[in-house]
């Protein structure tokens, strides 16, 4: 919205020159996620608090989290929030990967806020059946798809993966649109998976983003596209603003949802963030390379998918409990321990990915 009240401006003063570059609007796109953050926070706690919009935990779980009993959920709505306020406010609207990518976050929002609702309602920590959120998941999928059909991200290249240290793209075909569908459901749950922990998936979301938003901005430039080889996709810089507010929405969230939580963020907040990470990756065509950006959360997936898998052949447990966070803690390892230890492996992880652009 700003670029389009300020940007015309240059002709009379230089200065709003600056609203042109998507670096300097997406610096700004995170400060003023932060600050939303900062100033809607405490009023949604409390609202969630009267409403005693409180999760019930877990029986099974590590004895910890019965600490955690009365904490509000639904906490994402913060996010969720300060992520549109501030993407509207510094994106050009007019980009299609910016509106799919908001339709994409809406859609999934609204499909775990209805699923945390269920939970609060009617106390029950399943909420939504697996099935009914599976199809809601594939539905949003769907209208992705339908998108991608009609408006390839890269005409050459509209059916085609890139495997990291291989030269040559992959063509996929037909099966290339069940991928994309693959990657986004998948990435949804991922985050969702994470969210178990104090800070865990809110700060893993931060590093995994920021790292996530260089690879963005490199495929949007045209020189450094050229000088690494990768594709270039022009309409692909614009997606650095909605990382950046992501960023700063997370930073923002961590000072309420850092040990102890004061608030939790539920699927209203995991579900969307986890699904416009999978379609940034789509649109930028390195659906594989965020497999390892964001390694921590294809961990956490693995383990639930490893824990199920071997209980249903085998009924044996490879851990102790799944997700994997849950697993350190039935050792004993204390939750702010393992959620520190947990954001180095996803700083390390996605420092050592980005070397994968020049290497291959």
């Amino acid at each position: 919205m700003l670029y389009y009240l300020l940007y015309p401006l240059a002709k009379y003063w230089s200065a709003f020159y600056v609203f042109k570059y998507s670096t300097f609007r997406a610096i700004y796109a995170a400060l003023t996620a932060v600050l939303v953050t900062f100033l809607i926070g405490k009023f949604v706690i409390n609202k969630l608090n009267k409403m005693k919009a409180s999760q019930p935990i877990r029986e099974d779980g590590p004895k910890t989290h019965q600490l955690k009993t009365g904490t509000p959920t639904m906490g994402g709505i913060i996010i969720i929030i300060a992520v549109l306020f501030s993407v509207l406010m510094w994106a050009k609207l007019d980009n299609g990967f910016i509106l799919l990518s908001l339709f994409t976050f809406v859609f999934f929002a609204v499909l775990g806020g209805l699923d945390d609702y269920i939970k609060l309602v009617k106390k029950n920590s399943k909420g939504l059946s697996i099935k009914v959120k599976l199809i809601g998941q594939i539905l949003g999928a769907g209208a992705i798809i339908a998108f991608l059909f009609f408006n390839p991200v890269h005409a050459g290249l509209a059916t085609h993966i890139k495997i990291p240290l291989v030269k040559f793209p992959v063509n996929l075909g037909v099966l290339y649109f069940v991928f994309v569908a693959v990657v986004i459901i998948g990435w949804s749950n991922a985050v969702n998976f994470t969210d178990g922990l104090d800070g865990l998936a809110t700060g893993s979301l931060l590093f995994t983003t920021l790292a996530l938003a260089v690879v963005i901005y490199v495929v949007g430039h045209i020189k450094f596209s050229e000088y690494l080889k990768i594709v270039y996709v022009p309409e692909a810089s614009e997606l650095v603003i909605f990382c950046a507010a992501i960023v700063g929405a997370c930073l923002g969230f961590l000072w309420y949802n850092s040990h102890p939580a004061q608030v939790f963020m539920g699927d209203v907040g995991s579900l969307p963030l986890g699904a416009v990470l999978g379609l940034f990756s789509v649109l930028v065509k390195l659906e594989l390379l965020i497999v390892l950006i964001g390694g921590i959360f294809v961990m956490e997936a693995f383990s639930v998918l490893i824990q199920i898998t071997s209980f249903r052949l085998f009924k044996k447990r490879v851990f102790k409990m799944a997700p994997l966070h849950h697993h350190f803690e039935l050792k004993g390892m204390p939750e702010s321990k393992i959620v520190i230890r947990f954001w180095i492996v996803a700083i390390l992880i996605a420092l050592a990915s980005l070397s994968l652009l020049k290497l291959r």
